[in-house]
């Protein structure tokens, strides 16, 4: 049986507030910058830092969080597929590398897939991220989409329109949330959470900003309607990475 809750486990006074850490799996060692590459480091962080969920690969899974004490104390989302950055492919595609029933015995609350929206491969990616939703709502498991415009027919993948179509694409594959890069404005960004209806949006921290800049783009996104954030490098680079914490909480208001 279907039911509408999927995500409760990863909101808190109805916001998401995800801690990332499946960077190691895309960017091999290149974003760490000390003791971020430690994932027992980034476990105390989430937990210190109050988030509401913690993303990622299955290996950091099993080794750092299945049936430790931060089982009970962070929700995990499993993300399920993944690629390097070394094949420089012009439509990329991300195969799973993890079933939902693994997340599912790891403790997982959701899982997460990307899709290249736009790629020669997309119709692969909807065909796995289908089966994927089935089987994780069937386990009672929330479902996030990764939806990023991507691939030789994509001239900009911050365009509008290609943004609000990923949006749009989450709601018609059944995606609970889906995750999308900030689109440059506020005004955009509302539009894009319009299209998507009832399934929700996130917005991607991205790359390491200067503190005031990244304030600024998540205050805006918050204002445009987004549910929350799943932030990386902008909190586990920060040298204050508990303060950069404090403050995306009191924007997000939990």
């Amino acid at each position: 049986m279907l039911k509408k809750d999927y995500l409760r486990p990863l909101l808190r006074k109805g916001r998401a507030f995800i801690l990332a850490y499946d960077h190691g799996f895309e960017h091999g060692a290149a974003d760490f910058n000390g003791e971020n590459c430690d994932p027992e480091y980034i476990l105390q962080l989430a937990v210190k830092g109050k988030y509401t969920g913690i993303v990622l690969q299955k290996g950091l899974a099993e080794k750092y969080y299945y049936q430790t004490i931060y089982q009970k104390k962070i929700p995990l989302i499993l993300k399920l597929n993944g690629k390097t950055n070394l094949f420089k492919e012009k439509d990329p595609y991300s195969p799973v590398n993890c079933s939902v029933l693994y997340a599912k015995k790891l403790g997982a609350v959701a899982v997460g897939y990307t899709i290249y929206l736009g790629s020669e491969f997309e119709n692969i990616m909807f065909a796995e991220f289908g089966r994927i939703q089935e089987e994780a709502h069937y386990l009672g498991l929330g479902v996030i989409a990764w939806v990023y415009p991507r691939g030789k027919y994509i001239k900009d993948e911050k365009d509008t329109g290609l943004v609000s179509y990923a949006a749009r694409i989450g709601l018609e594959l059944g995606a609970d949330m889906i995750k999308i890069k900030y689109p440059g404005s506020e005004k955009k960004l509302a539009r894009m959470v319009k299209v998507a209806g009832k399934t929700k949006v996130v917005i991607a921290g991205g790359p390491k900003l200067p503190e005031k800049e990244f304030y600024k783009m998540i205050t805006r996104a918050v204002k445009a309607g987004v549910t929350g954030i799943t932030v990386g490098r902008n909190v586990w680079q920060s040298k204050y990475p508990l303060k950069v914490s404090q403050q995306l909480r009191k924007i997000l208001q939990i």
